[in-house]
């Protein structure tokens, strides 16, 4: 099950719900009349009112008013969350120790609760960059190793597109996945998934790609990579393959060297 909704439950229906959300590592969405304080590098008190509580995997804690962007209250990724209930009364808490920050949420009255596992590993594409950087690789594919061929471009997968899909000089597959700014977790966590969906398929077109011979190799590509990435990166036998996207292009679109080479 891929999600959970209750409406008008009570508090302990609704501290239930948050710590199986919690466990399963959900984005917790919480419609409720609610008290929030906060203690830390100032300190502020908003009273009773609707709001919207969201609460993700990442430790991000949210508050939503019915007006405005912005939340009017947050704690950012890496905070701890936890749910307990006092004097019959459910609170919510998000604590971070450096600085050391607590937001509490008294929940008077729950409208509606839910919890969702959510699968996104895209990341925001700016100024079509990717698919700048794509071109060039597919121009240039000795950016990559000498040999690597590309054969395909956004080729579709049970879980998204992959952005190359080539050989190297030993024809054995390579998946290409491209980012045109430092790669994090989600970015190594996709290209697992694209590796995934090849090693089980039982497509016939994957099976001339992946004969006995063969072997799957996994590239990520982009300009840098985080401690966290690299770290999954060389659990999972993905390889990294540093690239800087275009900063030029000519007016056909082909790109300019120069800045690389």
């Amino acid at each position: 099950m891929k999600y959970k909704i209750i409406e008008n439950p009570n508090y302990e229906e609704t501290y239930e719900l948050v710590e199986e959300g919690l466990r399963r590592k959900g984005t917790i969405i919480i419609n409720a009349c609610c008290k929030v304080s906060y203690e830390g590098r100032a300190m502020s008190e908003l009273d009773y009112g609707d709001r919207i509580i969201m609460m993700k995997p990442d430790g991000c804690f949210l508050i939503h008013q019915d007006n405005k962007v912005a939340p009017v209250n947050w704690q950012p990724p890496k905070s701890k969350p936890r749910a307990y209930i006092k004097n019959e009364t459910l609170f919510l808490e998000s604590y971070r120790r450096s600085p050391q920050e607590r937001l509490e949420v008294k929940i008077k009255k729950t409208n509606f609760a839910t919890y969702s596992l959510i699968e996104d590993y895209e990341e925001l594409e700016i100024a079509g960059y990717e698919k700048d950087m794509g071109d060039m690789i597919w121009d240039h594919p000795h950016m990559i190793e000498d040999g690597f061929k590309p054969t395909a471009r956004e080729y579709s997968t049970e879980h998204g597109f992959i952005d190359i899909l080539g050989k190297d000089s030993e024809g054995n597959l390579m998946i290409l996945e491209l980012k045109c700014r430092k790669a994090g977790v989600s970015a190594v966590k996709q290209i697992r998934r694209y590796l995934t969906d090849f090693e089980n398929t039982e497509n016939k077109e994957l099976k001339g790609h992946n004969s006995e011979k063969q072997k799957i190799r996994g590239l990520l590509v982009a300009p840098s990579i985080g401690d966290d990435a690299l770290e999954l990166l060389e659990e999972e036998g993905i390889e990294f393959v540093a690239v800087e996207p275009p900063k030029e292009l000519k007016q056909d679109k082909k790109v300019t060297l120069d800045t690389f080479f």
